[in-house]
């Protein structure tokens, strides 16, 4: 019975993170970008936003935690962190890598329009797929081969077009400035997945929803 609860636990908790993320990938964009459009100019505060997830994260964080207690038992101590201290360190500074990244992507859809912006940054798998081989010796398979030159050669042909939907009034050095910003913010971001489950490789810890 307890088993049972706890895959429950875990599909409802995997369910409101794919949510999470379905409203997070398609709605931010389109807000960020439309804020720039009315006359927003505070980047920092956008990837500010983009990386503290406040308050939504704590949303299931708590619910995890809450179930941890639930089913911890009367004579074990629930811990509120459950990182270990080089663990811990090797987050944060994983976390400034992507606050870094979030400022990165932020600067460039204030340049580029969500149609293009989105294209670009889809070459994260690209870059996700090339470090996972190098840092956790991922290997290639086919799709992902496929999946990874169709995107690459998208953003290409894409960034030889800087007049198509540009908007009105930008210069080509903005333009391909917004290009280049947010190529970059896809490759860090690339680099950064592959990184966090190097970490917990090398800390020997499992990677677990808490």
């Amino acid at each position: 019975m307890e088993t049972q609860a706890s895959t429950t636990m875990k599909k409802a908790l995997l369910g409101l993170n794919c949510i999470i993320l379905t409203i997070g990938n398609c709605g931010g964009p389109l807000v960020m970008r439309l804020y720039f459009i009315h006359g927003g100019k505070r980047i920092w505060f956008s990837s500010w936003l983009e990386t503290g997830g406040w308050p939504i994260i704590f949303i299931p964080l708590t619910i995890a935690y809450l179930h941890r207690l639930k089913t911890g038992g009367a004579t074990t101590i629930t811990q509120f962190f459950s990182m270990k201290p080089r663990l811990f360190i090797a987050s944060a500074a994983i976390g400034v890598l992507s606050g870094l990244d979030n400022y990165l992507y932020a600067y460039g859809v204030s340049k580029l329009p969500v149609s293009t912006s989105s294209l670009i940054i889809a070459t994260q798998l690209a870059f996700t797929a090339g470090f996972a081989f190098l840092l956790v010796k991922q290997k290639f398979t086919g799709y992902s081969i496929n999946a990874i030159v169709l995107l690459t050669v998208g953003a290409v042909v894409l960034g030889l077009h800087t007049s198509g939907d540009r908007p009105k009034g930008e210069s080509n050095k903005d333009y391909l400035l917004g290009f280049f910003l947010i190529l970059a913010a896809a490759a860090l971001y690339g680099f950064i997945l592959p990184l966090v489950e190097l970490m917990y490789l090398k800390a020997k810890q499992a990677i677990t929803y808490t």
